[in-house]
């Protein structure tokens, strides 16, 4: 569905059919002609740097269009930037003089005006880890905290920002998502926030938390029986059928960039220098191959004089397909059936698997996966130590950098930084049974001193 313009007729129900459905699997040439017209007159007075969307696979090039797949090779599209033009126009004086929201790196991110979703996202806090970096004998640990990220509280914010932003550029009046709970919220807050109509599919077995903090705004929200993967697929036939907007679907290639801004934020808030090592939790995979191109752009406008990090991937023993690849020297993922708790990066058949293993092996990093056990000892140092609830993603993160100071890969010397990118309060069923209840007592202060000093010895 799509708004038409106020002094237009509206597009005919055959003339979308004929136009969209017949090229969903191909992101036809007809499709990007369609949404190149689509586009409003906004864009004809375009802020943009973007060149293209360009397929990563043979290179051919596409309008800016609500697609995601390249018709001749079934390549994955991606944004495509004009770094020459830009290098005149931005620089770290320019961006410290803005707003402290992810919109501060805007020539960076694929929109053709003024952002119109999201204007107080991102710019979370560069936490400085002091009590985990003593635990684990570390000189310079960081947590890039985005368990605070607005609305939502999960990194997903940044890049449904970007992807609502595009779906209204694009004229689109209802947008959807495949989520494993992060991007339910976050497009259902964002939709709401400026007048969309919403579709939101989950697995069934999704945690409370995170269907309570979806269907608050009055959202549609799909339950599938099956995985992420199923949902996913069922998506992507709706978004054909339907013309929805899908974030994660035919918006993929403007959705992704939102997470360039993690890792614009992290150089940054480290005095405009990228750390040595940077520890990422992977679903889809996406969000690990766009902090490291985050970094590459940087270097290529000189806003950090080098890029040296080393990527380090972390998934769930569960659903561990990525980590399992590279473990085993592969370039290709095998499909898995996910079972963790980390259900946030439960995703068995990931979109960028591919690329993020090459992400990894090309910046010297490496990938690594934890138990559930694990996962819930993550989530426990990171409160105990540092004051900070993150859900089970980051429980991996945690977990997961423990495991590679342990094997010699994070040095003693590094400047790291932990990945945690999304909220405690979310996903509170997977450490519920592994506190200490609290005491009962009554409303007097003789049993208050009884309980406090019971077990101490006596003098």
């Amino acid at each position: 569905m799509f708004l038409a313009d106020k002094n237009e007729t509206l597009l005919k129900p055959l003339l979308i059919e004929e136009v969209f459905f017949g090229e969903i699997l191909s992101g036809g040439s007809s499709m990007a002609t369609a949404g190149k017209r689509l586009n409003t007159a906004a864009s004809e007075e375009s802020m943009s740097f973007v060149k293209a969307l360009q397929c990563r696979e043979c290179g051919k090039q596409y309008p800016k269009a609500p697609l995601s797949v390249c018709e001749y090779c079934f390549g994955p599209l991606e944004v495509s930037y004009d770094y020459e033009a830009l290098s005149n126009k931005i620089s770290r004086e320019i961006i410290q003089r803005r707003s402290p929201n992810m919109w501060r790196y805007r020539e960076l991110l694929p929109i053709d005006t003024e952002a119109s979703v999201g204007k107080q996202v991102g710019f979370t806090p560069l936490v400085k880890a002091s009590n985990l970096a003593k635990r684990w004998g570390l000189k310079h640990l960081h947590v890039k905290n985005d368990s605070v990220c607005f609305p939502t509280l999960s990194f997903k914010d940044r890049v449904v920002s970007v992807a609502l932003s595009k779906a209204l550029e694009f004229g689109f009046d209802t947008v959807g998502c495949a989520s494993t709970g992060n991007l339910a919220n976050s497009v259902a807050s964002n939709a709401a926030s400026v007048g969309l109509r919403s579709y939101v599919f989950i697995p069934a077995n999704l945690e409370l938390g995170k269907i309570l903090g979806t269907l608050v705004y009055k959202t549609k929200v799909i339950g599938v029986d099956g995985n992420y993967d199923d949902v996913n697929r069922l998506c992507s036939e709706i978004a054909g059928k339907y013309h929805w907007g899908f974030v994660n679907i035919n918006l993929r290639p403007f959705y992704a960039e939102g997470s360039k801004s993690f890792g614009y934020e992290i150089a940054e808030q480290l005095d405009w220098q990228v750390p040595d090592c940077v520890v990422v939790p992977m679903a889809g995979g996406s969000l690990i191959t766009k902090v490291y191109k985050a970094f590459n752009e940087f270097k290529k406008l000189g806003l950090v004089d080098a890029n040296h990090s080393r990527i380090y991937g972390a998934q769930a023993t569960g659903c561990s397909p990525i980590t399992t690849a590279v473990k085993a020297g592969r370039d290709f993922i095998k499909p898995v059936k996910p079972h963790t708790i980390a259900k946030s990066i439960a995703i068995g058949n990931p979109a960028d698997g591919y690329y993020a293993i090459k992400t990894i092996t090309e910046s010297g990093g490496w990938a690594e996966d934890v138990s559930d056990e694990e996962v819930v000892e993550g989530i426990r140092m990171l409160a105990e130590d540092e004051g900070i609830f993150t859900e089970t993603a980051g429980g991996v993160t945690v977990a997961v950098t423990q495991k590679l100071i342990r094997q010699g890969k994070i040095k003693k010397d590094d400047v790291t930084v932990i990945a945690i990118t999304g909220n405690g309060l979310k996903t509170q069923e997977a450490i519920q049974d592994h506190l200490v209840k609290p005491q009962v007592i009554s409303a007097k202060l003789s049993e208050f001193e009884n309980t406090i000093f019971c077990d101490q010895p006596t003098l």
